[in-house]
């Protein structure tokens, strides 16, 4: 039997390329190369992450024609190194996850070379980076959420203080931080008089007839310990408002050009305005990197994870636990089921009844991403199926299991006319 000329199993896809192991301050290096008889030759620098630096590395990396790198989606010290390669050189974001290395005799050396010669027989898989300009608003995005989030926890601060000082204005309206409840609490930070003709001038629309029950609420043991901690906390979310607003201008005119878009997605429920810029953020506006509807899908954690050995299924949660664009597209999913009449709504009831609530949520959200993939990369637009789509097919059935009941009574099933 003759031997093939190449019995190599694992074949080497790029023979030039480099592995980066990013660190706060420093960054190994492992550029493979190819020497005068065309075997591998590994040259191995350390750099510092000053913009000098980088830029240095990248003259080192196009010197020896090098079209391709690797490194670790190391927190957020990734982003100077591929902001200062990404024009020239190809970038392989890759999880560290996926690329963890056999233990012991461990440096920043070994992870290195571990990465340049994964990379070499193109056995790492790249992250999704989408573009710059998308990435700016992903940032932006993700910034107002952590705005609100600290919005939210300084309200319920504020709820909070209001209970130990006995002050009840939360039991009288249904919105503490609306426009009258808002007067009321200014009238509590300026130490002003608590008349009932003061508080009647902070009531506005239906609350003017409880003005009586208003005034009463006001009366607890606010003491001006309890006003020195309201009239800081009012002075932050004063401030927090004021930077979400900001925020959400700034990322109106950054969108501004991508308008029918937005609105393609406004008319999936459960989807606003802000939420479709936050999925915009995340995924971009073409979704060249995600082939298929399936694989856009897995990458954001939405389907049974594979888990199979020795013939055996075994756990199918998905790897994906902490995903960004995920917890978006269940949140919309929440306010989804909530509209009357849409096919969401009864899908997610019927699979509550089999399944629970927290795997039909997941189930509403790997739909509307489906929906969210066809409207940006194939430029649809959205139709509700209507609560009568899961129903049409169970008429049929229901009607032939009537008409075999009716049989072994000896009746007959007849239609009823109009």
């Amino acid at each position: 039997m003759t031997k093939r000329s190449n019995s190599t199993l694992i074949q080497i896809v790029h023979p030039i390329c480099c592995g980066l192991d990013v660190h706060k301050d420093k960054i190994s290096a492992c550029l493979i190369t190819l020497n005068n008889a065309g075997g591998e030759h590994h040259e191995i620098r350390e750099f510092s992450t000053f913009t000098h630096d980088l830029q240095e590395m990248k003259k080192w990396l196009l010197d020896n024609n090098c079209p391709i790198i690797a490194m670790e989606s190391t927190g957020v010290y990734w982003h100077p190194v591929y902001n200062t390669i990404e024009d020239k050189i190809e970038v392989v974001l890759v999880n560290a996850r996926h690329i963890k290395n056999v233990p012991g005799r461990k440096t920043d050396i070994c992870d290195s070379k571990w990465l340049a010669g994964l990379l070499r027989h193109g056995l790492v898989r790249g992250s999704f980076i989408p573009p710059g300009n998308v990435r700016e608003w992903r940032e932006l995005s993700r910034l107002r959420k952590t705005y609100t989030e600290s919005l939210a926890d300084y309200k319920r601060r504020v709820h909070k203080l209001f209970i130990t000082a006995n002050i009840k204005i939360d039991s009288i309206v249904s919105d503490l931080f609306g426009l009258t409840g808002t007067n009321l609490i200014n009238l509590l930070c300026n130490n002003s008089e608590l008349s009932l003709e003061k508080v009647q001038e902070c009531t506005k629309g239906g609350l003017k007839k409880k003005t009586q029950e208003l005034h009463k609420s006001l009366n607890g043991y606010f003491k001006d310990h309890h006003r020195f901690q309201l009239v800081e906390m009012m002075e932050i979310i004063n401030i927090f408002k004021k930077m979400i607003e900001q925020v959400n201008t700034r990322l109106e005119s950054l969108t501004r050009e991508h308008k029918d878009l937005l609105e393609r997605l406004d008319e999936i429920p459960g989807v606003d305005k802000k939420s479709a810029q936050s999925i915009i953020g995340e995924v971009g506006v073409t979704l060249n990197e995600f082939k298929t509807m399936s694989a856009f899908v897995s990458w954001a954690g939405l389907c049974p994870g594979n888990n199979e050995s020795a013939g055996k299924r075994k756990s199918g949660r998905n790897a994906v636990r902490n995903h960004p664009f995920k917890t978006i597209l269940v949140q919309v999913a929440w306010a989804a089921i909530k509209k009357k009449g849409s096919y969401y709504k009864a899908k997610y009831y019927k699979l509550k009844s089999r399944r629970g609530a927290r795997k039909a949520i997941v189930a509403i959200a790997h739909r509307i991403a489906k929906a969210i993939y066809s409207i940006i990369k194939n430029a649809d637009t959205y139709k509700d199926l209507g609560e009568e789509y899961l129903s049409k097919p169970n008429k049929q059935r229901v009607l032939k299991n009537l008409a075999k009941k009716a049989d072994e009574l000896g009746m007959k099933l007849v239609p009823c006319g109009n």
